[in-house]
C-alpha cells in the first residue's frame, strides 16, 4: 500500500453517495479514483471515455455527445474534479495565470469551464503537491468560484498530505484527514492560511483488500499513480 494508493480512494471516496451522476476526473489520480468508484460501492456512477462514449469498466454502456454536456451542467448532474494552480480557504480557484491579470508572470490554461462548473454542479480539487504557493490567501485570478462567491458545493480537496473539506460555519476549508505517516504540523506548514482544525484529526481511509487488487491488477497494473 502506497500514499498514492491512499490518494486514489481519497478521490474515489468523493463521489460517494452521488449515484448517477456524471464523474469528469481531471488527471490519472482522480480518473482512477471515479473508475474504483464505479467497481466498487457506487456502480450507477457515469464515466466518459474521455470523448462521446459513457463506459463501464471501460466497456462502451451509452453515448453523451459533447452538445448535451452543457444540459447535464446545467441541470447539476455532474461532479467534477480539477486541478488547482492556486486555492484559498474558501475554495476558489485559480488555473488561469499567475500574478496580476494584466501582465502575468505565469500564463497558465485560462479559466476554461471552471465558473460554469462552480456556480452549477459539485466540484472537488486533487493538488498532488501540497505546498504554499499553492494554498494562498487571495488567489491572483478566480477561476472558479469558492463558497463566498455563491458556488454550488466545493466538497472536498484531495492532495498528496490529506483531506480537506469545507465543514464549517462559513464554508471555509478544514482538515478531514491526514493521509498516513502525515503529521498536522505538515500540513499547517504547507497551507499559505490558517485552516480549521478538529481536535481530533483522523487518519485517510487505507484501501480495502479488493480496492488494491482492482488498482494492481486492472485499472493501473504499470504503476503509472506511483509518485515519482
Amino acid at each position: 500500500m502506497s500514499r498514492a494508493d491512499v490518494c486514489v480512494v481519497a478521490c474515489a471516496d468523493a463521489w460517494r453517495g452521488d449515484g448517477p451522476v456524471l464523474a469528469s476526473p481531471t488527471g490519472l489520480i482522480p480518473r482512477l479514483g471515479a473508475r474504483l468508484a464505479q467497481l466498487t460501492f457506487e456502480p450507477s456512477l457515469l464515466l466518459t471515455d474521455g470523448e462521446a462514449t459513457l463506459t463501464h469498466d471501460d466497456e462502451p454502456e451509452g453515448w453523451l455527445p459533447y452538445r448535451a454536456v452543457f444540459g447535464v451542467v446545467a441541470a447539476g448532474t455532474r461532479h467534477v474534479m480539477m486541478g488547482a494552480s492556486q486555492l484559498d480557504r474558501f475554495g476558489n480557484q485559480n488555473i488561469s495565470c499567475v500574478g496580476d491579470w494584466r501582465k502575468p508572470t505565469r500564463q497558465l490554461l485560462g479559466v476554461r469551464g471552471a465558473p460554469g462548473n462552480t456556480i452549477n454542479h459539485t466540484t472537488s480539487y486533487w493538488v498532488p503537491r501540497h505546498e504554499p504557493r499553492v494554498f494562498v490567501d487571495h488567489v491572483d485570478l478566480v477561476s472558479g468560484i469558492g463558497h463566498d462567491r455563491g458556488a454550488v458545493e466545493i466538497r472536498v480537496v484531495v492532495t498528496n498530505l490529506c483531506v480537506l473539506d469545507f465543514a464549517t460555519p462559513d464554508r471555509s476549508m478544514r482538515l478531514r484527514s491526514t493521509h498516513p505517516g502525515v503529521t498536522v504540523g505538515e500540513v499547517l506548514a504547507a497551507t499559505g492560511f490558517p485552516i480549521t482544525v478538529p481536535p481530533d484529526v483522523p487518519e485517510s481511509r487505507l484501501p480495502t483488500a479488493e480496492e488494491i487488487t482492482l488498482l494492481r491488477d486492472r485499472l493501473d497494473p504499470d504503476g503509472r499513480r506511483e509518485f515519482r
